[in-house]
């Protein structure tokens, strides 16, 4: 027996000392590491001119996606009929020019299709797009996507010239690119951001579909008054054929191949990711996923925030002029302003982020986890006692439940980064498309709310999207994960 536990003490003791010496070995590599490739100041990285590009290429495709939403309060000329076709023989004057726009009479169940079928054309691309990305590289995929739609918002008003048809025709080709757009901007990612700078990086990148809605709705009311409602399609569309010219000159898939970057910022960026597993592959283990729970932790968080978002950003113009009666001008201002300050919100979050993980005051899913607490319980709360509250203070906490929205982007939405870097742009495109599955059903469902009574309507719209964000945050909370998933992991062959 004695010889037995000297045995089992000499044993924990040698496994005590190997852990102890393969762990003083990696600290000595990371030392080591960060010695011969000290980390690069962000102002002057190329990484973070990575996030800018990506960051201007989804504020375009945003851009473009409002510019149908804006101008078609000023497309129509009469909504309450239903000729679906017609182009009204009256137009309204130019203020400048002798010139008539056109004006169309167009049902508000044509205006409501023309709105969403883009959303259906981003449903179908997506999910492909992210996957292909993660394979071959988001630099050609993502470029092309944004030259084909800016061309083809530059189209728009030829197109509604011609008829609907070819209206809706152009529309869904619109979303399809956006769709392969917004799949392939992810796969970025997994080989340009070292994982203590993944919050700020990827927030500086999504940031731009925040402000891309800002600048939107912001000018939009005001070009369809000056020069008028085709301006907006010029406008957006000849933005993105330029910037094509940029991203394809300083776009590149990773550090190895990009030609301005630095000796020095290149090694800390491989040598930060040595023991994540990024290696493109066209294996996907699906049915692995599927029955991930920390895939679903971030998928069902995804539709339940977004339903509450998108309540507040599509039906907010609507909102503003019940409760307000608020003229098209200040309407659009008081629209833009929670998108500004979400945006504040989303970029120092995100700082704050990688902070905490750089100083290793908490582990990558406490951050995660704080993040998302902060950023779904107080808007569940301002959304549930706004319509008890007088008009000024419900517009505060809506702009406050906004805005405290926009931590998320520090919390569960970055979460396939950290749980599968090697198939983020196939997660990413999931995650996409989850929201666009909430923006399509949470409108129509608040349309059916509002639609006897305007009032009873919108106090139980609020009910309903703070009960299902609040929900949305307590699944994240008891099973959302942080560290790369099995399924996720490079396959090792092992010769016998």
């Amino acid at each position: 027996m004695k010889a037995n536990s000297w045995e089992r003490t000499s044993q924990e003791n040698s496994l005590e000392t190997a852990n102890t010496l393969v762990m003083n070995s990696a600290n000595l590599q990371e030392e080591h590491n960060e010695q011969q490739h000290p980390k690069v100041k962000s102002f002057c990285s190329v990484r973070y001119g990575m996030a800018i590009m990506l960051h201007l290429c989804h504020l375009t495709f945003s851009a473009q996606g409002q510019s149908m939403s804006i101008a078609i309060i000023a497309m129509v000329k009469h909504t309450n009929q239903s000729n679906y076709s017609n182009i009204s023989t009256e137009g309204y004057p130019d203020t400048t020019t002798d010139t008539e726009i056109p004006v169309y009479e167009w049902s508000p169940e044509i205006q409501g299709f023309l709105l969403s079928v883009s959303i259906i054309g981003m449903l179908i691309t997506t999910i492909p797009s992210g996957y292909f990305a993660g394979v071959l590289g988001g630099k050609k995929i993502a470029g092309l996507s944004l030259l084909i739609s800016s061309v083809l918002n530059l189209l728009i008003p030829l197109a509604a010239d011609y008829g609907l048809s070819y209206l809706v025709f152009v529309k869904i080709v619109q979303g399809l690119m956006q769709g392969v757009g917004l799949g392939a901007s992810p796969a970025f990612w997994p080989k340009w951001a070292p994982p203590l700078e993944r919050t700020k990086l990827s927030t500086i990148s999504l940031t731009g579909f925040t402000t891309g809605n800002f600048i939107g709705v912001l000018i939009g009311g005001f070009l369809c008054e000056y020069p008028g409602w085709p301006s907006i399609f010029y406008i957006f569309g000849g933005i993105g054929c330029v910037f094509c010219i940029l991203w394809f000159s300083l776009v590149y898939d990773d550090p190895l191949n990009h030609p301005f970057i630095s000796d020095n910022e290149k090694g800390y960026i491989i040598s930060s990711m040595v023991e994540q597993v990024n290696s493109p592959s066209w294996s996907l283990p699906f049915k692995a996923i599927i029955k991930a729970l920390p895939f679903w932790a971030i998928i069902v968080p995804t539709i339940c925030r977004f339903w509450l978002v998108s309540n507040l950003t599509t039906s907010l113009p609507t909102l503003l002029d019940n409760m307000f009666d608020l003229n098209f001008k200040k309407n659009g201002f008081l629209s833009a302003l929670p998108l500004i300050t979400s945006w504040i919100t989303m970029t120092v979050g995100s700082h704050i982020a990688d902070f905490l993980l750089s100083k290793k005051v908490l582990k990558v899913i406490r951050v995660r986890k704080l993040f998302t607490f902060l950023g779904m319980l107080p808007p569940s709360l301002f959304i549930l006692a706004m319509p008890y509250l007088g008009d000024i203070i419900t517009l505060i906490f809506l702009i406050l439940a906004m805005s405290m929205s926009g931590l998320c982007y520090s919390g569960f939405i970055i979460g396939p980064l950290d749980i599968a870097p090697r198939y983020t742009g196939f997660l990413m495109g999931l995650e996409t498309v989850s929201t666009l599955i909430s923006a399509l059903i949470s409108p129509i469902v608040t349309g059916l709310f509002i639609k006897q009574d305007a009032a009873t309507g919108w106090k139980n719209v609020f009910f309903l999207s703070s009960a299902i964000n609040f929900l949305g945050m307590v699944f994240y909370l008891i099973f959302g994960q942080a560290d790369i998933q099995d399924w996720a992991k490079e396959e090792r062959i092992t010769h016998f």
